[in-house]
């Protein structure tokens, strides 16, 4: 036996009493019931499913499968010979039905101003969402819609859901193509908006409260808008008030003056910056100069070289380093260098123009001590790999692998 839908009779029911035809658990052993009637909308249409109680156990999903709707519980009823108490979450429920029935006036408002069609809905626990089939929304034409959406809000025009044939339907000025041929059922808002749809509504525009539309951004071939309806506008509204109300102290400004206090941060934040990559490039030229000034000639050949070990720079540092010592010497000179970073080994070896030795057979050495990878070429190159040793430990080996090239 089917089950009666009486979310349908009436989206307001809260409270209800009726026998359970089946108690089951499904293939994931999840337990669920089969109810004679049930106010609980089973998630569908874009439309989450309802929440609430059947007789003092949590239902916690609502799902149609197999042609029955089933009420999903945390634990089996004790017994399924007796008339169950059920009530639904209310505030879930309208919250629901504020969004599901302002997506439709949302929807019905782009396509009226300027023919943009939906191509899908979102219901969100704290936003929901419309895919509209255009390239590109301008701001006045948001705020156009959001408007006119809003006016038919405040006119309080009514909702009416009926059942209709195809024969009627066809004979309606329907948004769009209805996805079934029986058991059609249309939301309707007189003279504005004719649509398809099984979810849950409120008898007006009215109670939707209002439609706010929060922002947009490029999705596929599409655009997505996302807003809020009823009391989700509230909601969105004291979270952004909670917020200024925080900066204001931070920033030491009215809240009309926020924007410009965060300007002002901004731009001393992007001097600062400035500053401080100054003071560190400064302090790189005065490390690079110092260790070339260390530097001594390689054993019996005509270059230096400057090989050392750290702890705590990063590729970056160490290429920037090498780089700037290269650029600065106007010695032959080949530079070496290994950090530790972030449990890492890092490595970074080059040379100048008139030494012979290639930087890439070195790398390669090197990163074979620690199971490394890189690449580079004959000048310059980098590499990294497990911390199996320490710094100065793989900088040694390092130095053998260089004096063993220098003999083949």
């Amino acid at each position: 036996m089917l089950t009666e839908k009486l979310y349908y009779q009436d989206p307001y029911l809260v409270n209800f009493s009726t026998s359970i035809q089946k108690m089951n658990q499904d293939l994931e052993g999840k337990w669920y019931v089969v109810l004679n009637e049930t106010a609980f909308y089973p998630t569908g249409g874009g439309q989450p499913h309802d929440k609430g109680v059947i007789g003092g156990y949590e239902v916690w999903n609502v799902e149609e499968v197999e042609g029955e709707i089933r009420h999903y519980l945390h634990l089996p009823l004790a017994t399924t010979s007796e008339i169950v108490d059920c009530s639904i979450d209310w505030n879930r429920r309208f919250d629901h039905m504020q969004q599901h029935a302002g997506q439709h006036i949302l929807s019905a408002a782009f396509e009226e101003i300027y023919g943009f069609r939906t191509t899908s809905f979102h219901l969100g626990n704290e936003l929901c969402t419309i895919d509209l089939d255009i390239k590109q929304l301008e701001n006045h034409e948001a705020s156009r819609v959001e408007a006119y959406a809003n006016e038919i809000i405040i006119n309080n025009h009514p909702i009416q859901a009926k059942w209709v044939t195809e024969e009627e339907a066809k004979a309606l000025p329907l948004r769009k193509a209805l996805s079934v041929t029986d058991e059609i059922r249309l939301v309707i808002i007189p003279d504005f908006d004719y649509n398809g749809c099984g979810g849950t509504h409120p008898n007006s525009t009215g109670q939707v409260q209002a439609i706010k539309i929060l922002e947009w951004e490029k999705q596929k071939n599409g655009i997505r808008i996302t807003f809020v309806c009823g009391i989700r506008v509230l909601n969105q509204l004291q979270a952004k008030h909670d917020t200024i109300s925080k900066m204001k102290p931070l920033l030491n400004a009215p809240e009309e003056k926020l924007l410009d206090a965060v300007t002002i941060l901004k731009e001393n934040a992007k001097s600062l910056e400035k500053e401080l990559q100054a003071t560190l490039d400064t302090i790189l030229e005065v490390n690079a100069k110092q260790l070339i000034d260390d530097a001594e000639l390689y054993k019996n050949e005509t270059w230096k070289l400057v090989a050392e070990s750290f702890e705590g720079k990063s590729m970056q540092d160490l290429q920037k380093l090498a780089k700037t010592m290269l650029a600065k010497t106007d010695e032959a000179m080949i530079v070496g260098l290994i950090s530790i970073y972030e449990g890492k080994l890092q490595v970074v070896v080059g040379r100048t123009g008139d030494v012979s030795v290639s930087m890439k057979t070195w790398i390669q050495s090197i990163l074979s001590e620690i199971d490394g990878k890189g690449g580079g070429n004959d000048t310059f190159a980098q590499g990294g790999g497990e911390s199996s040793l320490q710094a100065i430990e793989l900088l040694n080996r390092a130095l053998v692998h260089l004096e063993k090239q220098l003999t083949y």
